[in-house]
């Protein structure tokens, strides 16, 4: 039970990516819990082995087919899901700001919808409320 993601001993570590193009920022809806139908930053949790700028690149390619090159940590969030049994998920995120290298972005893997976005239009958009803080700290 140790490596499961749902209801864990110990949270996963996983990386949550600002992928700029220009005045745009790329977002997913999520396909599959936690957040099922949010929109949210692509990321997921980082392999063994791999740094987070190698699981950034990853996650991101995986579910969107974009190519992009991180360029910093921007901070750290938890995200702790609970339900009846007690906790159901929990995930330290490391925020990561990208540049966008090439690709269209396109939905695959656990992401439902993979779209880019003006900042302003995030308040509109069924999102975590951590989305838009997150990006407000990552401008260029």
């Amino acid at each position: 039970m140790t490596g499961s993601r749902e209801c864990p001993l110990r949270p996963v570590c996983g990386v949550g990516v600002v992928v700029w193009k220009g005045e745009r920022v790329l977002l997913v809806q999520r396909g599959k819990p936690p957040r099922a139908g949010q929109w949210a930053l692509p990321g997921g949790a980082q392999e063994l082995g791999e740094t987070l700028f190698e699981a950034a690149r990853r996650e991101v390619w995986e579910e969107t087919a974009v190519d992009i090159e991180p360029q910093q940590v921007i901070t750290a969030i938890d995200l702790i899901e609970h339900d009846s049994a007690g906790i159901r998920f929990h995930y330290t995120l490391v925020e990561v700001v990208a540049r966008y290298v090439g690709g269209q972005a396109a939905a695959a893997d656990d992401a439902a919808r993979a779209a880019w976005f003006d900042p302003g239009e995030i308040a509109s958009l069924d999102a975590w409320d951590q989305v838009a803080r997150v990006v407000a700290m990552s401008r260029p």
